[in-house]
């Protein structure tokens, strides 16, 4: 009898322990869930449920692998190895042998032995040994965000269905915590893009003399940094249809005036005016810009089809991919910025048209008023003649004459210019100029220019747009690839004719390594009925020389 009730007594003490243990159990699940819920980072988040999960079943060691698009583990996040261990083993896992196998049937996992599992891949240099393994899938809804791997079980014990549990248990709530920290992340970062949208939109729309160049350069470094991208380009289609690079910062620049193709993507973005994402630069840049870049997010700025043309991003070789939030809130920021450009054009539209009106006014009454009064008092001092006969006075009068006959020519000019109408529009000079501005602001080579001749007045308008191209065209090529220290550029105009040349003292080429530039060329002079001269040898430089008949 004393014999029987000590074996019960054993026992009740036994269920005792266990039901205390059990309770510590829960007491820990539950601090580990309200932990979790501590910080909305979701950095934080992740370290944090590895580091509960360690304490609550008895790991040395513990690891979240955050499964990417591609299926392998995109973030690796440790637990139990110091940083120096972690350097001297080298690469994080990416998801091969076991860790792999949880990737692909995410069912919870426990082993007595990691490295005798069938598939099990080995541990690098330097890695500490581990042999008692749990793992079980983390999800968000329904989607399997990641694995958490849990090894070493204190005392070389195996890891129980009891521990199995807890830690399935913990990961249900950390998918909860993750997707909070990823709606928290998401609205900071959409907060982030519509900051610097009412920011920029403001400074673009109150710049004293805003110049579409600058403009363009301060919305490329803004999307430059809200989006956390290496490269930021704005290419504007041009009046011949062609894309090409207006603004471009960070690494891999391309340079102001360089041709960009329009592929499949920007021609979609610029159709629809929605953001989209392509993960191969390929797609949207050539080779050798596309090869250290990763992901790219191409945005319209302002309406489809728009004037103001698009932004493209893109991250370096390796980063992480543009999420969700992040294209959405691209096309809202393109959107905006597009809407303040049209604000500050149709403000400089009205500004000119005051201008015009005013200068009018002051041609009309130059016109009425002061040629009139000159042209009388021209007529009344050679009425004067009749009054003398002293030949030296006669001389006066007509160098009198002579100089109001001369003021009133210059003052019927200056009224012309002042005219508004279909002389109003800019020179052909001033674009020239600008052309030259725009396309040289990237190199510390700043191009002479000459004009000789009547070039305002006599080149028709669809002869500059093909001047002005080629213009730009070989003024990137000189620039981009001939290393020039003296680039000059001289526009000379006659009645019949327009030339254009361009030299430069750079390395010149026997056979040009891309031809189709330079094939443009010599089609648009054909096409005006003209001609394009290249003059080129290895050392010498190169002298390009392009015209066009404009009668």
């Amino acid at each position: 009898m004393k014999e029987r009730a000590e074996d019960l007594l054993r026992d009740f003490v036994s269920r005792a322990d266990e039901l205390l243990q059990t309770q510590d159990r829960m007491n820990g699940l539950l601090a580990a869930v309200v932990a979790l819920a501590e910080d909305l980072s979701l950095e934080a988040v992740l370290d944090r449920l590895v580091k509960s999960a360690c304490g609550l079943v008895g790991a040395k060691y513990g690891a979240m692998g955050v499964i990417g698009e591609d299926r392998s583990l995109s973030h690796f996040i440790t637990v139990g190895i110091g940083e120096e261990d972690i350097k001297s083993i080298g690469e994080l896992p990416t998801g091969h042998g076991v860790l792999g196998h949880l990737i692909r049937e995410p069912q919870p996992l426990r082993l007595h032995d990691l490295g005798q599992h069938p598939i099990a891949s080995g541990f690098p240099p330097n890695h500490p040994p581990m042999k008692t393994f749990l793992g079980v899938p983390v999800r968000v809804r329904d989607e399997v965000y990641g694995n958490l791997y849990l090894t070493e079980k204190d005392g070389g014990q195996d890891f129980t269905p009891e521990d199995e549990d807890l830690a399935m248990a913990l990961a249900a709530a950390a998918g909860v915590a993750i997707q909070n920290a990823r709606l928290f992340e998401d609205s900071k970062l959409r907060q982030k893009w519509l900051e610097a949208g009412l920011e920029l939109s403001g400074q673009l729309i109150m710049a004293p003399q805003p110049g579409k160049g600058e403009n363009l350069d301060l919305v490329a470094e803004t999307a430059l940094k809200v989006s956390d991208s290496a490269l930021a380009v704005i290419a504007v289609p041009t009046a011949d249809g062609v894309l090409r690079c207006r603004s471009s910062l960070g690494v891999q620049g391309l340079q102001a005036g360089q041709e960009i193709t329009a592929s499949d993507v920007i021609s979609r973005v610029a159709e629809t005016g929605e953001s989209l994402l392509v993960r191969d630069a390929r797609q949207v840049f050539a080779d050798e810009v596309a090869e250290k870049l990763g992901p790219v997010l191409v945005c319209a700025i302002g309406h489809s089809n728009s004037e103001d043309g698009v932004l493209i991003l893109a991250r370096a070789q390796g980063s992480a991919a543009y999420n969700q939030a992040e294209v959405d809130s691209s096309s809202l920021f393109g959107s905006r910025i597009g809407l303040a450009l049209d604000l500050v054009r149709a403000n400089a539209l009205r500004e000119q048209n005051l201008l015009f009106t005013d200068r009018e006014r002051i041609a009309r009454d130059l016109h009425d008023l002061v040629i009139q009064r000159l042209f009388a008092s021209g007529l009344s001092i050679q009425s004067l003649r009749r009054y003398t006969l002293d030949p030296i006075a006669h001389e006066r009068i007509a160098a009198v004459t002579s100089e109001l006959d001369d003021t009133i020519r210059k003052l019927r000019d200056t009224i012309y210019s002042l005219r508004t109408g279909e002389e109003a529009r800019e020179p052909l000079t001033s674009r020239v100029l600008r052309v030259v501005q725009e396309g040289s602001r990237s190199y510390s080579v700043a191009p002479k220019v000459a004009f000789a001749g009547p070039v305002d007045d006599a080149v028709r308008e669809n002869v500059a747009g093909h001047l002005l191209s080629v213009l730009s065209e070989g003024l990137s090529n000189a620039a981009r690839h001939s290393g020039a220290q003296d680039i000059r550029v001289t526009v000379s105009a006659s009645r019949h004719q327009v030339e254009l040349v361009i030299t430069d003292d750079g390395c010149g080429f026997l056979e040009p390594a891309r031809v189709s530039g330079l094939g443009n060329m010599r089609q648009r002079a054909e096409l005006l009925g003209g001609a394009c001269v290249i003059q080129s040898s290895p050392g010498e430089g190169t002298r390009v020389e392009w015209t066009a008949n404009h009668q």
